[in-house]
């Protein structure tokens, strides 16, 4: 049976929903069809704008994860409408062997808004794409093997990317590489200084902020002391901003809060505005020999693709605009005065970890962030817990959200953590 697109305005029935999913159960993902199922929240987006989604059967969602930052100038931006129609007067994917105005473009722009003598763009369809181009660098440059990264990282799932981070889910692949990868806890430069001592490791990677592991943040000194310690043993510090790039914490790029300069920064995310799958690895030039000898030792169809080139380019336009830098700021304060109120009266709630737009809420049980999860979709207002750490609600308001829309969440965020209190105490 062929299923007809929805009529946006029009919710489908409980019975079309139903069809809808299992048939994405049959043939695209039924293990997280089953996931959300479970998690009372089986979610199939419909119509879009702005910081809202619509599930196909009516119901209204405030979106606050914003898909770990793509939708972080908002779903169907229409600036960015605007610029991917007008590039398709002109361009298409094009070819990825040949130059290419927007590329060069957008590797301008990049060259002049990431910190230091950061230059060289190497573009791909994805963050853990364009991970994988970094470690790759790494391993040519310093011809080292090892790369150093911390328990429960998370750089994506494609190749090295995958084994990268936490290593449970490379294993479930056997993807796995332990002679390969080297894995430290986060905010310990004594851990990292044990592993670089070796001699052998190529890079280290990191997430400014790590994610998926609930965004606890990096102590002070602690992402210098990794730039020394990187610069003390020869080894390459490569800084994942996939998730904390593009504005989030109050500057364009989190490791610009620590005066850190990385021979390495990857970009991805909201860099294709929700519109177009658009990622980058920006190397410095002491690293980027390869692009000189090997010049077709990276390769992507997809990678760096002109329409989403057009895009990336209005994307970085609207982020780095005062007003849209000073509006930031101010949901910032905003939403920290606001989590702070709520925390004076709300025990389970342990802890705020916030930098910016970037925030993570801390719970009191193991599995906190997953019930509040469900009872803010219960309160029309869609986020995420942390994969690696479920206690933890990832709580990411978009840069150009609006002040009345983030007070709507902050509303309705006690009454869904006295609904997941009042659980917890029927049913631990």
């Amino acid at each position: 049976m062929v299923m007809m697109p929805p009529v946006w305005g029009q919710p489908m029935s409980a019975a079309a929903k139903e069809e809808l999913l299992l048939a994405v159960s049959d043939l695209i993902a039924p293990g997280r069809v089953e996931v959300f199922r479970r998690a009372g929240t089986p979610v199939v987006m419909g119509r879009r704008a702005g910081y809202r989604f619509w599930d196909v059967d009516g119901r209204e969602l405030i979106d606050i994860h914003i898909n770990g930052g793509v939708f972080n100038l908002g779903h169907r931006n229409a600036e960015l409408i605007e610029a991917l129609i007008g590039g398709l007067e002109s361009y298409d994917i094009g070819n990825h062997h040949f130059p290419s105005v927007p590329r060069l473009e957008l590797a301008r722009r990049l060259a002049e808004l990431t910190p230091g003598d950061l230059r060289y763009a190497v573009f791909t369809p994805s963050g853990g794409e364009a991970n994988d181009v970094a470690i790759k660098t790494a391993r040519r440059a310093t011809g080292r093997r090892r790369i150093a990264g911390i328990a429960g990282g998370f750089h994506g799932a494609s190749g090295l990317s995958g084994a990268a981070g936490d290593p449970a889910s490379a294993r479930d692949f056997l993807s796995d590489d332990p002679d390969g990868f080297a894995i430290v806890a986060f905010n310990d430069l004594d851990a990292l200084r044990a592993c670089l001592s070796s001699g052998d490791v190529a890079a280290v990677i990191l997430e400014t902020i790590p994610a998926t592991l609930g965004f606890p943040l990096p102590e002070p000194g602690y992402l210098a002391g990794v730039r020394a310690l990187c610069d003390e043993f020869g080894t390459l510090y490569i800084a994942d901003e996939v998730q904390t790039g593009m504005g989030r914490t109050g500057r364009l790029w989190g490791v610009e809060d620590a005066g850190v300069v990385p021979d390495i920064l990857v970009a991805g995310k909201g860099l294709g505005g929700g519109l177009y799958p658009m990622a980058a690895a920006v190397l410095r030039p002491a690293v980027a020999g390869w692009l000189h000898d090997r010049g077709w030792g990276y390769v992507s169809s997809a990678g760096g693709s002109e329409i989403g080139c057009v895009v990336a380019l209005k994307a970085l336009e609207i982020t780095t605009r005062p007003a849209t830098i000073a509006h930031a700021k101010r949901l910032a304060d905003q939403a920290a005065a606001g989590l702070a109120a709520i925390a004076a009266n709300e025990p389970f709630l342990t802890e705020i970890r916030q930098r910016g737009l970037v925030t993570g809420l801390k719970t009191d049980h193991p599995n906190g962030g997953r019930y509040l999860s469900k009872a803010l979709y219960d309160r029309g207002v869609w986020a995420f817990a942390a994969g690696f750490d479920p206690s933890v609600l990832q709580f990411k308001p978009g840069l150009l959200l609006d002040a009345g829309t983030l007070d709507i969440v902050l509303e309705r965020l006690p009454e869904a953590l006295k609904a997941v209190r009042e659980r917890l105490a029927r049913r631990p």
